[in-house]
């Protein structure tokens, strides 16, 4: 039990499940998202999309069903989704995109299918690879890019599933954030300066915040490309 389970007052306060009246919740195998900002397949199926009423469903959703993440089919019920990525449901034909809340647990939109082959994925580093650029992104892919044109911070806009990309939006002046972390996590504000590793921006009320540039994650420029949910 151990192994595939822990205790539900353990789990990671992202997860929006009940505390109480069930001892264990399922465990998430190890992949793209860490275990703060990731949950299984499982919790979003049952919990929160209440898809299944209990785990056996869930199991037999991903096996017999045709669930897709991030344009992959997957089947086991411990696979980590986390932060932007697309889960489409084939057999109720519905798509959704994971958010975080303003309390920074993790959550959900629906979306449209015209949304549902975007992804926004945050560049954390670059490598070189055969004398080319692989930039490295923030939920384990890995993009070889043609020109060095790319900073750590930036945002690029991947095509689902081929991951080509569509859209490169450096993190620079008057682009759009979202805020992964800190006291406006959840939220979505207009870059006014980055000084070293701090970023002041502009709150949709008018007020200028001031945020770690870690907690910045570039979502467009005039206005975020993906549907951002508020509470």
């Amino acid at each position: 039990m151990a192994k595939n389970s822990l205790k539900r007052y353990n789990a990671p306060k992202t997860w929006k499940i009940k505390r109480k009246g069930v001892t264990f919740a399922t465990r998430q195998n190890p992949g793209p998202h860490s275990k703060g900002m990731g949950l299984p397949l499982n919790i979003l199926l049952r919990d929160m999309l209440h898809y299944s009423s209990t785990t056996r469903e869930s199991k037999y959703i991903l096996t017999k069903k045709n669930v897709i993440v991030d344009g992959k089919k997957r089947n086991s019920h411990k696979f980590p989704v986390g932060l932007f990525d697309v889960i489409d449901v084939g057999d109720v034909n519905k798509s959704y995109r994971i958010l975080l809340d303003k309390r920074g647990n993790l959550t959900f939109a629906e979306i449209g299918k015209s949304e549902s082959n975007i992804k926004p994925c945050k560049i954390i580093r670059k490598t070189v690879v055969g004398g080319k650029i692989q930039v490295n992104l923030y939920d384990g892919k890995n993009i070889l890019v043609g020109k060095d044109g790319y900073k750590t911070g930036d945002t690029l806009f991947l095509e689902l599933p081929a991951l080509n990309v569509r859209k490169h939006v450096p993190l620079q002046k008057n682009v759009l954030i979202y805020l992964t972390g800190g006291k406006h996590i959840g939220e979505v504000g207009k870059v006014k300066d980055i000084v070293g590793n701090r970023i002041m921006y502009i709150m949709e009320n008018g007020d200028v915040a001031e945020t770690l540039k870690k907690y910045a994650f570039v979502v467009g420029e005039d206005k975020p490309v993906i549907t951002i949910k508020k509470d």
